[in-house]
């Protein structure tokens, strides 16, 4: 028997087509107690009662029973104790009609026709004191019409047929999934009315503080009640380099906390920035303000590195502190399309920094160098090498995350996940060493990119975990590994999304082979997010992913793609097959000393009834290039840029009669207002230009018939 029951405990995390819409008496998931029932021993192992509850509905029992004598305990003890038990049933909800606001919650659960007559037959003298509603007195007498008010208009649920309901029971507890085997889960709104929100991170201080980075260069302090602080916590609008540009990469980019923020109240930050006409990414230190724990002190800025960006677009914008307790900084390539800088390229460069994961230690830099090499650094005895470089051969990865492990082993702790933007193929999942080389430019995805690099026999790269072509979508946007603990289903699971396509996906890792099985995300369908405050819709540019300090988690998506368009929302991802037990997942967050006014959050969104889910995009039949998504990719990739100079130069020979060559100078401009965002593999980077800089008043190109904008962090070129 015991063997059954870890059997069926561990279907609980397997995947399978239901259309089931398990729901509690508080509009919440089903659930596996702590502690078997006693009682309601039908339910033991999955339902909606704790063992306090159970201990509860077993005293009610015993009063109810200690008005009939031995006859009349006997013949009705199994029916009293069937009826109170319905609230622990995972349908609780549906039994009493809990999931219509709109009808009264019912006193007794909704029965089959066949057990009411029965029950009726037996011991109708226990309606009473089973149940205070004067309707019921009043049918007491007459079977017809009192098994009728107690039937459910939808009889699938009625006890106890819903016990032997095989679509109902079959994967209960079970992450839901359509018949295509796409997962179905639930989001719940937690901010809105954002501009291009790229970050989300929490402080690790006790707070559970969630701090939201704007592309602009605000960063706003929400509190656990998702109350927003009208003053911003960070605000270095006039130094960030961004456009209201749909696809302008350059902006605020990244923020992390130091693991000892508590106590020495640092943070860092990544951004563009102009010096003179350089573009540059910048990677600064700040303190928290000694007045305001929710306020940086602006005039504490120390800059701890600045690398030149030869274009606009590649630049990375990750930064993270890892289990060792380095700060890692993920630049992109330097911009383009194929890294064409060098022989080989910036990202297969270990003399130059962009294309890389940098590693540098941060602590006691209070004198002498802002940072210091960690001595294991693999690359910190190689000649020509800089001593920063952790890992290389990366194109432009955009969110990485560190995998907290599993709650009870902490297997996988430490390990570092990114998302690396492809080019015209494929995007791909990394796993990130030490001393590893990616692959790029020789390689995109599993495939040969640049042929001569991919048959060097010295290349050594590592592939990814993951890689998937176009047809699926153009822009990875990398996610975390979720171990939270509200929802257990999701446990090791590797959440994330692609920016152009809108899609939600997932890996999780086969103990067994140690490959990663892909399942894609859908938003559930007709009741399944059903549940108060959950919805089943979501803008589809996903920006990034975020986890909160309990290690729940997040996206941020928006509608329009601009720095300044406040369509951002925040959502937080949700299982509504299964949640942990009622006070598992309790904690106490330190207070929070406010001193600024609180804006009080208000949705976009309401509950959900039967309305269409955002839906997953199509597959498309081939990429960019017409190539069918089987083949493998070229060679040598098309030099796109160069058919963009040729139609340029022709354009200028029209208009001005003369060639105007590149890139000594910039081709003629035509200004546009257009806002609809262009298709990611039209938008191409380009060299910096020579003229003052920009900064939320510049316009995108626009040549007749070939719209184009300038790429941004999830660009592809």
């Amino acid at each position: 028997m015991r063997r059954l029951i870890l059997l069926w405990l561990s279907g609980l995390l397997w995947f399978a087509p239901v259309r089931s819409h398990p729901q509690c008496l508080d509009f919440k998931p089903p659930f596996q107690p702590l502690q078997e029932l006693q009682f309601c021993a039908m339910y033991k192992h999955f339902g909606c009662c704790d063992f306090a509850r159970d201990q509860e509905l077993m005293k009610k029992f015993y009063r109810i029973m200690d008005n009939f004598d031995y006859y009349g305990y006997a013949n009705c003890a199994g029916y009293v104790q069937d009826l109170l038990c319905q609230e622990c049933s995972p349908y609780a909800a549906h039994l009493f009609d809990a999931e219509d606001p709109s009808t009264p919650l019912r006193s007794i659960p909704g029965l089959c026709p066949d057990y009411c007559s029965t029950f009726y037959s037996k011991c109708r003298s226990t309606i009473p004191l089973l149940s205070d509603n004067p309707r019921l007195s009043q049918l007491e007498k007459d079977r017809t019409r009192l098994c009728q008010y107690l039937e459910l208009e939808d009889s699938d649920y009625c006890f106890p047929h819903v016990l032997s309901n095989e679509a109902l029971n079959k994967n209960l507890g079970r992450v839901t999934a359509d018949t295509d085997g796409c997962l179905q889960l639930c989001l719940e709104e937690v901010a809105n009315g954002l501009k291009n929100p790229l970050a989300m991170v929490h402080a690790n201080d006790g707070t559970h503080r969630f701090f939201i980075a704007e592309q602009v260069g605000l960063v706003w302090v929400y509190l656990p009640n998702k109350s927003k602080l009208e003053k911003p916590f960070l605000n270095i609008t006039k130094a960030v380099l961004t456009s209201p540009w749909e696809g302008d990469e350059r902006g605020f980019l990244g923020l992390a906390f130091h693991p000892r923020f508590k106590y020495n109240g640092k943070l860092y930050v990544y951004y563009s920035v102009e010096v003179g006409f350089d573009e540059r990414i910048r990677i600064s230190e700040f303190r928290i303000s000694a007045a305001d724990m929710n306020v940086v002190d602006h005039t504490s800025e120390r800059v701890i590195l600045e690398i030149d960006e030869p274009a606009s677009n590649h630049n990375g914008g990750q930064l993270l502190f890892a289990d060792d307790g380095y700060l890692y900084i993920f630049t992109g390539d330097g911009g383009m399309a194929g890294d064409p800088f060098g022989k080989f390229g910036n990202a297969q460069n270990k003399s130059a920094l962009l294309g890389k994961a940098l590693r540098i230690d941060v602590d006691d830099n209070e004198r002498g160098p802002l940072y210091r090499i960690p001595p294991d650094n693999p690359f910190v005895h190689e000649r020509d090498a800089r001593p920063e470089v952790y890992a290389y051969g990366v194109r432009n990865m955009w969110r990485c995350s560190v995998d907290r492990g599993d709650p009870l082993t902490k297997e996988g702790k430490g390990r570092i996940f990114c998302g690396d933007v492809g080019q015209n193929k494929y995007e791909e999942i990394d796993l990130v060493e030490k001393g590893r080389n990616y692959g790029w430019r020789a390689k995109e995805g599993f495939s040969c990119y640049d042929k001569k690099l991919c048959a060097n026999s010295s290349l050594d790269d590592v592939l990814p975990i993951y890689a998937y072509p176009h047809k699926m979508g153009k822009s990875v946007t990398g996610g975390y590994i979720y171990r939270g603990c509200e929802y257990p289903n999701l446990n090791g699971m590797y959440i994330f999304g692609d920016f152009m396509s809108g899609r939600l996906m997932s890996l999780k890792e086969n103990r067994n082979t140690h490959r990663w099985d892909y399942n894609e995300i859908c938003m559930g369908l007709g009741r399944t997010c059903a549940f108060p405050g959950l919805i089943n819709n979501y803008y589809p540019y996903v920006i990034s992913f975020g986890e909160d300090e309990a290690g729940e988690l997040y996206f941020l998506s928006t509608e329009v793609p601009s720095a300044t368009s406040p369509t951002g929302v925040v959502y937080k991802i949700v299982d509504p097959s299964r949640r942990a037990p009622p006070g598992k997942c309790h904690y106490t967050p330190l207070p929070v000393q406010v001193k600024s006014k609180l804006v009080a959050f208000k949705p976009k969104e309401t509950l959900i009834g039967f309305e269409m889910p955002t839906k997953q995009p199509p597959l498309s039949e081939t990429d960019e290039f017409g190539a069918k998504p089987t083949e493998s990719p070229h060679e040598t990739t098309k030099d796109w840029i160069q058919e963009l100079l040729d139609i340029l130069r022709l354009e200028e020979e029209d208009i001005m009669g003369k060639t105007t060559p590149f890139p000594t100078t910039e081709p003629t401009t035509t200004t546009t207002t257009t806002t609809t965002a262009t298709p990611r593999h039209s938008r191409k980077g380009r060299r910096k230009k020579v003229n003052p800089r920009a900064v939320l008043e510049s316009t995108p190109i626009l040549i007749p018939d070939v719209p184009i904008t300038r790429s941004r962090f999830w660009s592809r070129l």
